[in-house]
């Protein structure tokens, strides 16, 4: 089968979608290359959870599951690289689309910010171990105040990774794809991408 591409993905890549929420995101690449052979995608809600905050989404998780996804439920970034199914497996893309923490406060004060950034170094250290030789890690991310204060690349070189490219996002570049809050009351709403 021909190689098919889309934006910074491949579907010869062997590729790791963390916190998938709604799996929008794996369900466009699975479009994308006609097949999801090669994805694994994995949410920290368990099945029951899932189903009761994206209602609408079901339907793209089943087709997903039909075009060859591993769909894992209930998955931490501490304990990812030791899940049964992901503990043997190599990545050649380990993807985390808009890491949060959950709703503790403002977005600029400094206890959110310091939880967020626990998240991103302790999602760092455990994809750092999932990469193939030439594996990437991928986090999008805001980068206006007060998201700039995360310290992306910063969090990455204490784990052993570094910066090798940023590039803009835009949502449109992903048909299907539509992120969301994942928790509190407005889980399943989308937010402003921005930069």
């Amino acid at each position: 089968m021909a190689e098919k591409k889309i934006m910074h993905y491949s579907s010869s890549q062997k590729i790791l979608l963390v916190g998938e929420g709604n799996f929008s995101f794996a369900a466009c690449l699975a479009t994308a290359f006609g097949s999801a052979n090669n994805i694994v995608a994995t949410t920290l809600d368990s099945k029951e959870s899932f189903m009761e905050k994206y209602p609408d989404a079901v339907r793209k998780w089943k087709k997903l599951k039909g075009k060859g996804c591993v769909v894992l439920h209930q998955v931490d970034v501490d304990t990812m690289s030791q899940h049964p199914l992901l503990a043997a497996k190599l990545f050649d893309r380990v993807v985390f689309n808009f890491p949060h923490a959950g709703f503790f406060g403002m977005e600029n004060q400094r206890f959110q910010i310091e939880l967020h950034q626990d998240l991103v170094k302790r999602f760092f250290a455990a994809a750092s171990e999932m990469l193939t030789g030439r594996g990437e890690v991928h986090v999008t991310h805001k980068t206006a105040y007060p998201f700039s204060n995360w310290n992306i690349v910063t969090l990455a070189e204490e784990v052993g990774l570094y910066l090798v490219d940023e590039a803009p996002f835009t949502r449109a570049d992903y048909p299907g794809y539509l992120n969301k809050r994942g928790s509190g009351r407005k889980c399943n709403r989308t937010f402003r991408v921005g930069q």
